[in-house]
């Protein structure tokens, strides 16, 4: 860790802590741009046929200040002039300055530094992901007047796998209700009607092209995660990410974030029906079981009545290795298993 300076003379604000951020996707002149961690030292950047925006690794080791380099690359065919160049970093987080013009003009192929200073306060334990944001506007150049580069970096470790991860108490034995509380109202799903419907602790679960596994711990204990933001390790390549869960009430829908190991991430938006009542294809997932009924507090009940689990996907780089998943920060969203799928 090195002492924190204050930044410089004009007057900037210190501030004592920072919220941890989820990063955002990035966005360019073009497609979105690729965006790096701290698993690959790159930085983000726009596409080749556009102007790029690339920023250099932010030293996270605070309190200080870190030293941070934009450079904006002219890719277009004619050359750029007027160019401004901000920097930003996490709310609250101190950057000088805040913009800075380059003067000279640059010719087709030719990069500009901008150099900031960000005030980085000291590491908050757990796993943080940590966004910056540097835009370039201008004249000229390949004519869009403005590029945005993105880069995340996070610290901390990402929680081993799921099951490190169950916050929530799903499926009770009949014979003992009481620890169940699936939906904040202490009902849960009968593990026996589970079991009738096929779904048995470590049993395999295919879904949507992948095979997942229904969770192997006995019942009344935790089972699945309630979506709040976590950091999930996972590793390998596929076409998709499939979710088996099912939701409480009827907004059980948010947004997944998937890094890569190269460094790049993406986003992609899910969600599940409410575990009974909602139709079966709510927020366009698919329906794995039915179960009869549920465990009540007082016991087994509401016989007929369909308790449902569902499996919903949203898409991956096929050719990119997976690292680790940052669920939706949606406590109505109740996970059981996630896989990879081709």
């Amino acid at each position: 860790m090195r002492p924190a300076g204050l930044i410089g003379s004009l007057g900037t604000v210190l501030v004592a802590g920072a919220l941890a951020l989820l990063p955002i996707s990035t966005a360019t002149a073009a497609p979105t741009a690729p965006v790096a961690s701290t698993a690959n030292p790159a930085a983000a950047t726009a596409t080749a046929t556009a102007t790029a925006v690339t920023i250099s690794p932010v030293d996270l080791d605070g309190p200080a200040v870190s030293t941070v380099r934009v450079t904006v690359t002219n890719a277009g065919p004619e050359r750029m002039r007027s160019l401004k160049v901000s920097f930003g970093g996490p709310v609250g987080w101190a950057v000088q300055p805040s913009v800075l013009q380059v003067d000279s003009s640059l010719a087709k192929g030719a990069s500009a530094e901008a150099t900031f200073r960000i005030q980085v306060p000291e590491r908050r334990p757990g796993f943080t992901v940590r966004t910056f944001t540097a835009t370039a506007t201008y004249r000229g150049g390949d004519g869009a007047g403005s590029a945005t580069g993105t880069r995340t970096q996070h610290s901390g470790t990402p929680l081993a796998n799921l099951a490190a991860a169950y916050n929530n108490v799903g499926v009770t034995d009949e014979s003992d209700t009481k620890p169940g509380d699936y939906d904040g109202g202490g009902n849960s799903f009968s593990a026996q009607k589970l079991a009738d419907a096929g779904l048995r602790p470590g049993g395999t679960v295919n879904a949507l092209g992948a095979e997942l596994r229904w969770p192997n711990v006995p019942s009344g204990t935790r089972n699945n995660v309630s979506a709040a933001g976590q950091a999930i390790a996972l590793s390998g390549k596929g076409g998709k990410l499939v979710f088996l869960g099912s939701g409480v009430t009827s907004g059980a829908s948010g947004t997944a974030t998937v890094y890569y190991t190269d460094g790049t991430s993406g986003t992609g938006s899910f969600g599940f029906p409410n575990w009974s009542f909602d139709p079966a294809n709510a927020h366009g997932a698919t329906l794995v079981a039915s179960s009869d009924g549920r465990n009540r507090p007082d016991g087994y009940g509401n016989a007929g009545i369909a308790y449902r689990v569902f499996a919903h996907s949203i898409p991956l780089d096929p050719t990119k290795q997976v690292e680790f998943v940052v669920l939706p920060g949606n406590g109505n969203i109740h996970l059981f298993d996630l896989a990879i799928a081709s």
